[in-house]
């Protein structure tokens, strides 16, 4: 358990990351399209993945300076 990674999520947002999963998975296997995100799904998942990111011990761009 001292490698896990562990985020804690809201329901919005893991709602909008679930829809994203599916549609790229749907997309890989069967060439659906993948919806446009909303602004506000897109705020969502950029603080996800720049969470993400920090838990790996990534910095989310060259001036990150919150590590």
């Amino acid at each position: 358990m001292g490698d896990d990674v562990i985020l804690r999520l809201g329901r919005a947002t893991a709602e909008d990351l679930c829809v994203a999963l599916f549609e790229v998975g749907e997309h890989i296997a069967a060439g659906a399209a993948i919806t446009p995100p909303t602004a506000e799904e897109v705020e969502r998942l950029g603080t996800l993945l720049r969470d993400l990111g920090h838990a790996l011990g990534r910095c989310c761009s060259p001036y990150c300076d919150h590590l």
